[in-house]
């Protein structure tokens, strides 16, 4: 046969070793033969293919001539192995060497096809034995390297073959349990393998969700309880590991799918997971009907040591139950996140939505594949249309049934006084306007999520992510308050204003007049509304019906004001506006001065509609002719929108007896 590999290799020792040190090296490797247990025959075969080896090495003329010869070779055919030429009687000899030189793969290849016709050996032959056993050796080494180089499906497959081939020869049982056992304990890396890789990979995905699904079967579910009497399983930790890296090349729809089908075979850890999966889902996707079935899931869970409440409270807070929320919200078991709830700056709604926003953040949409875990925007879920109309829809339902709206009360059942949208009534300062596409150059330019995180939602935890035992589930009812633990500071009234205080101790600053000009060729803003003169204070809206001409005057106000503050000039943003608009203003304008760029805006209501009034809400439909131009400090243009009209909707909200502008949404 031919063998591949050459005299050096063979041997083990250098291609510059002396004679000295390749003698030694032969002692050496003819003093710790193999003890696996080949016969007799092939050892002694072994050590003569070793000395002939260093015979013709430590001849150094012989050693010239073998050089030279490689050399030859590798220079003619540079692509190809050197080999040498073995009897069939040094065959298995050979083979066993050519595996303690690490060329194990090529030996397992080698030695199945002298297993197989027509170079089988007589039946109960040495040969017959030697063959096998070198055969099993060489797999399981060729498929630990592939391991090593994180090929997994690929050691899986050696290991299979490894496996047919012990049992059609049926001579080395204890060798094919090996085989077997480094199969089974491969599985958890060929599901990682398989899920990991590209999406265009749709089979090797396939295959990778269906060896997850059996994996986690034959463990007896996520909580692994089967495999607690099977000493050769993965351990239940090492196990939460490898499903922690996992989740995350996952789609939130096959998690829905498994974790739905691991509860129907008895997981209860499973039905837990289906709640974030549902619910992270139904916000990513704006279909609150998911959220309703996590909410119906929730229900159904039968965890003695899981406190449903917190989880309820979100969800119902998430569909508009605000009454609902805030009972379950009260009903909280632990004292310690029930203190936080109590002593969080504003009412308690705001503290519910706080709530409710680290959860999402921290715990729902994190480890989905085709879910953005980063910037979750209670604000954007409040104001899309199909939650709204879902919302709406709830409430007629309740209101056709008899019961009493859900939505718009406060813990307490008074009204909290702040937006109504679809039913659905949240403090003004958690709503904000919906995000504009990238090419819109209207005066949503402000990017809307700008949630003012505080140091609580920014430090990280470490809890069990994919699954909760008897112990985590206690430590639910816990989450925000764990965060606020770990955290340098408490929220501050400052970061999360309180909703109670006096509107004047909310308003930033003016920022100072920027040195800043815009370019002489382009024209300054002029937006000042029929009825307000150049250089006059505009005064508050504070009419318990304001009319048309007064909401017109505000809302002009605020294009106004908005395009002066772009500019670095003093406004009238407090007038008309709330303070977290008018921190997205600032934040454009901090932008703009990072840049060195200036932003010219002009804007002029030119039909305004009024779609709603409510004591403390009110939702205008305006058309706005509008243009801009951003130009850099050279004065060279970096943007600019051309004229045009467009549709914006507007939610004045009531601060006391004073309208300020709580949101806008773009039409279209």
């Amino acid at each position: 046969m031919d063998l591949p590999i050459d005299h050096f290799r063979l041997l083990g020792v250098s291609p510059s070793a002396q004679a000295d040190a390749i003698l030694r090296r032969l002692q050496s490797r003819c003093d710790s033969p193999p003890d696996q247990g080949f016969t007799h025959e092939v050892i002694v075969q072994r050590e003569t293919l070793l000395r002939r080896s260093a015979d013709l090495l430590t001849d150094a003329a012989a050693r010239a001539e073998y050089e030279a010869a490689l050399l030859a070779l590798s220079e003619s055919h540079p692509n190809e192995t050197v080999g040498l030429d073995l009897s069939a009687s040094n065959e298995v000899a050979g083979l066993i060497l050519l595996w303690e030189a690490g060329a194990a793969q090529e030996a397992f290849q080698l030695a199945r096809q002298g297993l197989q016709p027509p170079q089988a050996p007589a039946l109960g032959s040495g040969r017959e034995s030697d063959l096998t056993l070198v055969a099993a050796l060489a797999c399981r080494a060729a498929a630990e390297a592939e391991q090593q180089q994180r090929r997994y499906e690929s050691a899986a497959q050696l290991l299979r073959d490894g496996i047919e081939l012990q049992q059609r020869m049926g001579k080395l049982p204890d060798q094919e349990a090996l085989l077997e056992r480094e199969l089974k304990s491969l599985l958890p890396f060929r599901i990682l393998d398989l899920l990991s890789r590209d999406l265009s990979a749709v089979s090797d995905h396939d295959q990778g969700i269906a060896l997850l699904d059996a994996l986690v079967r034959e463990r007896g579910g996520l909580e692994g309880q089967l495999s607690l009497a099977d000493s050769s399983a993965m351990t239940q930790a090492d196990f939460e590991s490898f499903f922690q890296q996992i989740r995350c090349f996952l789609t939130v729809q096959e998690q829905i799918d498994l974790f739905s089908s691991w509860q129907a075979e008895g997981s209860g850890e499973a039905g837990f997971l289906a709640v974030f999966a549902l619910t992270a889902a139904g916000f990513s996707r704006r279909k609150p009907e998911l959220i309703e079935q996590a909410r119906e899931q929730v229900q159904r869970l039968s965890t003695i040591d899981l406190d449903p409440m917190p989880l309820l409270g979100c969800l119902d807070l998430l569909l508009g139950n605000v009454a609902e929320a805030a009972n379950h919200f009260r009903s909280i078991r632990d004292p310690e996140l029930l203190r936080w709830l109590s002593d969080h700056p504003g009412d308690d709604l705001a503290a519910q939505c706080e709530y409710c926003r680290v959860w999402l953040e921290r715990d729902v949409m994190p480890g989905h594949r085709d879910v953005d875990p980063a910037g979750v925007d209670l604000d954007a879920w409040f104001a899309d249309r199909d939650v709204q109309a879902y919302v709406d829809r709830l409430d007629r339902q309740s209101a056709s049934s008899g019961e009493a709206p859900t939505s718009g009360l406060t813990s307490s059942g008074v009204s909290t006084g702040g937006i109504t949208i679809g039913g659905m009534s949240f403090p003004s300062e958690w709503l904000g306007s919906a995000d504009p596409a990238p090419s819109d150059r209207d005066e949503l330019r402000v990017g809307a999520n700008s949630e003012d995180d505080d140091q609580a939602t920014q430090t990280t935890r470490q809890w069990r992510p994919w699954a909760l035992g008897a112990a985590g589930l206690a430590l639910l009812s816990a989450l925000v308050f764990a965060v606020q633990r770990n955290s340098n500071q408490p929220p501050k009234p400052e970061q999360r204003p309180s909703l109670e205080q006096p509107s004047s101790e909310l308003i930033p600053p003016p920022q100072k007049p920027s040195a800043e000009k815009p370019s002489p060729e382009q024209p300054q803003a002029n937006l000042r509304s029929e009825t307000t003169a150049p250089g006059k204070a505009l005064a508050p809206l504070v009419a318990d019906k304001p009319d048309e001409q007064q909401l017109r005057v505000l809302i002009q106000g605020w294009l106004d004001s908005k395009a002066r503050a772009l500019q670095g000039q003093p406004s009238d943003l407090p007038v008309v506006a709330r303070p977290r608009l008018i921190e997205r203003v600032d934040q454009e304008r901090a932008a703009d001065v990072a840049a060195g760029n200036t932003t010219v805006v002009e804007a002029s209501v030119t039909a305004l509609d009024v779609v709603s009034r409510q004591p403390r809400r009110i939702e205008l439909k305006a058309e706005v002719a509008y243009s801009d131009s951003t130009t850099s400090g050279s004065g060279a243009v970096v943007r600019r929108t051309k004229p045009g009209s467009l549709s914006i909707t507007y939610i004045l909200g009531r601060d006391g007896d004073q309208w300020r502008l709580t949101a806008y949404i773009p039409q279209g």
